[in-house]
C-alpha cells in the first residue's frame, strides 16, 4: 500500500518531472521560435535599409530631368531671342536705307534732281538734247510715258517759241533699299515764250529710281 503510494508518487514525481522538463523544454524552444520573428524583422529591415538609396535614385533622376528641361528651355528662349532679333533687324524700318545711310540717300537724290532738271527743262533749239538725255536718265514706264508726251512738247517748243526751265527746290527718299528708291520731289517750273512774261507753276511728283551701273534712273513718275 505505501509502496502502491510509493509508486504513484514517483509515478506522479516522475509525471511532474517529466512534464516540468517537458515545460522547460517548451520554454527552451519558444525562444528558438521567436527568433524566426526576428529573423524576418531582420529582413523587413532590408526595404527600410533600402529607402534612403530608393530615395537618392529618386533624387538624382529629378535632377537629371529637371536639367534636361532646363536646357531644352534655355536653348528655346535662345532661338526665341535669334527669331526675335532677325525679325527686328528684317523690319521695313531696319530694311529702309533712307533712315541709315546718309551717302547713299544723298547719292540718289542728287541723281534724281539732276535728271529731273534735265529732263523737264528745254528751249525751241534743245529739244533733240532732252530727248536724248531723256533715253539715258529715264527707263521703264517713266520713259514710255515721256515719249508719248514729248512729241507734242517738242512741236510747242517750236511753234510758240517755248522754253521751260525746271528747278527742284526739295527731294526726298521716302524708302530706299537695295537699288531701289522711291522719293518725293517737288519742283518749281518757269514758262516762258517770246514776248511774254514768264509764268512760275509749282508741281509735285512721285519718283520711282533704280540703280543700273551705278547711276540711278528714274523708272517712274507719279504727278500728285
Amino acid at each position: 500500500m505505501n509502496a502502491a503510494r510509493a509508486g504513484a508518487a514517483t509515478t506522479r514525481d516522475d509525471g511532474e518531472a517529466e512534464h516540468v522538463s517537458g515545460g522547460a523544454q517548451e520554454v527552451e524552444e519558444r525562444p528558438a521560435e521567436a527568433s524566426g520573428p526576428e529573423a524576418s524583422g531582420t529582413e523587413a529591415s532590408g526595404p527600410e535599409a533600402s529607402g534612403p538609396e530608393k530615395r537618392a535614385t529618386r533624387s538624382r533622376r529629378w535632377r537629371g530631368l529637371a536639367a534636361g528641361v532646363l536646357a531644352v528651355a534655355l536653348i528655346a528662349a535662345g532661338t526665341a531671342m535669334f527669331v526675335r532679333g532677325q525679325q527686328m533687324r528684317d523690319t521695313p524700318a531696319t530694311a529702309n536705307r533712307a533712315l541709315t545711310d546718309t551717302a547713299a540717300t544723298d547719292r540718289v537724290t542728287g541723281d534724281v534732281s539732276s535728271a529731273l532738271a534735265t529732263v523737264f527743262s528745254y528751249a525751241p533749239g534743245t529739244t533733240a538734247a532732252t530727248k536724248t538725255a531723256a533715253r539715258r536718265l529715264l527707263a521703264a514706264r517713266a520713259l514710255q510715258q515721256y515719249a508719248a508726251l514729248f512729241g507734242q512738247v517738242e512741236k510747242q517748243a517750236a511753234d510758240q517759241e517755248l522754253t521751260l526751265t525746271t528747278h527742284v527746290v526739295r527731294a526726298g527718299v521716302t524708302r530706299l533699299t537695295g537699288d531701289s528708291a522711291h522719293l518725293l520731289v517737288f519742283l518749281d517750273q518757269v514758262y516762258e515764250r517770246e514776248g511774254k512774261t514768264a509764268t512760275t507753276a509749282a508741281a509735285q511728283l512721285s519718283v520711282t529710281a533704280r540703280q543700273q551701273h551705278g547711276v540711278w534712273q528714274i523708272v517712274d513718275i507719279t504727278s500728285r
